[in-house]
């Protein structure tokens, strides 16, 4: 019987396991840094089971590995157990949403990073681990920043309001509408909605002014799906200008809406 380790990136337990024997262990993601690591399937003997949870509690903390491994009869290629430990280190934890599975001397890795530079690292460092009886499949893929979808779908344009107030206009709900569609891609992340005014008129009129319009914007986007609780609101008032207030134009470029991704 061969014997299969799945580490998935970011799923809890990483749904069906059809291998023989296999090993499965969701590693952390960006966005979850305490997620458990579940770790399940057959191994050798008990020496293979300490070892592997071992090198999983070494990278990821005691208290986070779910142990779900049992013990069996597999069969493995030679010194498998030690190849295993050479491919659970840290650059898994660049990974997110994904997997990396070894199936007796095939290893298949998936899931997103934020730049070619990480994926061409983890599936080389990967490859110079093992020896060249190992098959490695690099299925990893660059993932969109959630700031950057948030800033593509904004595209530098001025969520409008009515004069002095914190009413929207057509406008701005026409943008606002496709800035729910581009918070939905995000599944719940934390999102900071900041209302900012130029400098017209008094500090703390601006502060409220800025505060109501991002109220505003939550109320909207939570009407179109976006849970409440994942919007926070501020109002910065004037005190963070993007252009000169000395002019029309400078002073509309800051009377603006950002949406921030909450670290």
């Amino acid at each position: 019987m061969n014997k299969s380790i799945l580490i998935a990136v970011g799923l809890a337990a990483a749904g069906a396991v059809h291998a023989q024997a296999p090993v499965t262990a969701p590693v952390s993601t960006a966005a979850a840094a305490t997620a458990p690591i579940v770790v399940a399937g057959t191994v050798a003997d008990e020496a293979s089971k300490a070892a592997l949870l071992a090198r999983l509690r070494t990278v990821y903390g005691l208290d986070r590995v779910v142990d779900q491994l049992s013990v069996g009869t597999v069969s493995t290629p030679a010194n498998w157990n030690e190849y295993v430990g050479r491919l659970i280190g840290p650059n898994l934890k660049m990974i997110s949403r994904g997997q990396l599975k070894v199936d007796g001397n095939n290893v298949s890795l998936r899931g997103d990073v934020s730049n070619e530079a990480q994926r061409q690292q983890i599936a080389g460092d990967i490859a110079a681990s093992l020896n060249p009886t190992y098959t490695v499949n690099n299925g990893l893929r660059v993932a969109a920043s959630e700031q950057s979808v948030l800033d593509a779908a904004l595209a530098n344009r001025i969520i409008e309001f009515e004069s002095g107030k914190a009413a929207l206009t057509q406008s701005g709900m026409t943008i606002l509408d496709q800035m729910s569609e581009a918070l939905k891609k995000l599944h719940g992340i934390r999102v900071e909605v900041i209302g900012h005014t130029d400098n017209a008129g008094s500090r703390a009129g601006n502060l409220s002014l800025s505060q109501a319009r991002a109220e505003a914007v939550k109320t909207y986007v939570a009407a179109r799906g976006i849970a409440a609780d994942s919007i926070a609101v501020s109002g910065e008032g004037p005190d963070r200008p993007v252009a000169d207030n000395r002019t029309p134009d400078g002073r509309a470029r800051n009377r603006r809406i950002e949406f921030k991704v909450v670290q």
